[in-house]
């Protein structure tokens, strides 16, 4: 289908949108038939469709329209977190910090932090031997 689905119909006139219905045979599909949403005027194919001309889209915002960037964390406050510390333990059922013994969120923070020392998800090297 062209741009957009509006039209201006050829038989009633009307600025309308265009209508795609399926055609069956039996339980098959052959085709599809083009109808004015006004009128109901068939029309054979996607090429005798008279598609409304809508020209260029308007441009409602401009770059000074943005608003800045947030900065939420400074560039080492984010590397503080549960997360990366040496004393959080996951596993499927529950967080937990195993320095203060309780429930923790992968973003909590603490004064206690001890980074562990491999930070990455990745798994380690299968080449490597252990």
């Amino acid at each position: 289908m062209a741009a957009g689905a509006e039209i201006v119909c050829s038989a009633c006139g009307a600025e309308a949108l265009v209508v795609r219905q399926p055609v069956y045979e039996g339980f098959k599909k052959v085709g599809e038939e083009f109808l004015c949403s006004a009128c109901g005027h068939v029309y054979s194919s996607e090429a005798d469709v008279p598609f409304k001309s809508g020209g260029p889209t308007p441009i409602l915002f401009t770059e000074t329209d943005r608003s800045p960037t947030p900065h939420l964390f400074d560039a080492a406050e984010n590397e503080q977190l549960c997360r990366y510390c040496a004393n959080y333990v996951i596993n499927p059922f529950t967080q937990w910090c195993s320095l203060h013994r309780r429930e923790v969120e992968a973003t909590d923070s603490c004064d206690q932090f001890t980074r562990r020392e491999n930070t990455d998800d990745a798994a380690p090297d299968r080449d490597e031997p252990e």
